[in-house]
């Protein structure tokens, strides 16, 4: 991993000397001139949290979930697996940091498509970014959102509590688009989860192997139904 800065330090100046000697601090004569000034490099690594993370999201991602055990993590990472536990409790709370990622890593993406233009196009473009991110990071992709999982936030009360950083955008995005007479009245906590299981039961049906098409054949048929889901929704 490549540091995040290079920091240069000074090192302390070496006396001068005469053919190897220490010159006499009494005399001004003989050998004046100063040995070339040392520099150390002190480089910056990230914090170790960050450094178990990464590690962990990179085996993840190129090999699925049962590759990620805490020998393995620790040795792409350079410590021993006990020195992990100092930062996650244990094996499932390092893979419940993987996930929370995931959804912020989505919310972000969500939310900066989401502003100004047609409501309509923003919600088709959020959606489009949930089937980008399931094609790039298919392993990751299922650990965030297809596992069951003791600590899933769960419909509605979760949701409705704003304790999702995914669900949250599109539920904004749905507000949005009723304030301007776009899409239908109704809640619109059911109408973005009715959004959000319409986009993943096609991708996870895609995932599954039950469409003959490539990506950019499943991508726009994607988009077309997703934008018949939308035609009936709107007002």
């Amino acid at each position: 991993m490549q540091p995040e800065s290079v920091r240069w330090r000074r090192g302390p100046r070496q006396p001068r000397t005469c053919h190897g000697r220490r010159k006499p601090a009494d005399t001004g004569r003989g050998c004046t001139r100063n040995s070339p000034a040392v520099y150390s490099v002190y480089m910056s690594r990230p914090p170790t949290a960050r450094r178990i993370l990464a590690a962990a999201r990179a085996l993840l991602e190129r090999e699925g979930p049962g590759a990620v055990t805490m020998r393995r993590v620790a040795e792409a990472v350079g410590i021993t697996p006990m020195a992990i536990y100092r930062h996650f409790a244990s094996r499932d709370a390092l893979f419940r940091r993987i996930g929370d990622d995931s959804f912020q890593e989505i919310a972000r993406h969500w939310a900066a498509r989401k502003s100004g233009g047609d409501p309509l196009a923003q919600l088709v473009a959020i959606q489009m970014i949930y089937l980008d991110y399931a094609l790039a990071h298919p392993h990751l992709f299922d650990y965030a959102f297809s596992v069951r999982r003791d600590d899933a936030r769960r419909f509605p009360e979760d949701f409705r509590a704003r304790r999702s950083p995914t669900l949250n955008v599109v539920h904004d995005a749905v507000v949005d688009a009723q304030a301007r007479g776009v899409l239908r009245e109704g809640d619109p906590w059911d109408i973005a989860m009715t959004l959000w299981a319409h986009s993943h039961g096609l991708v996870a049906l895609y995932r599954a192997g039950r469409f003959s098409y490539d990506d950019r054949r499943f991508q726009a048929f994607y988009k077309a139904s997703l934008g018949r889901l939308l035609d009936g929704l709107k007002a």
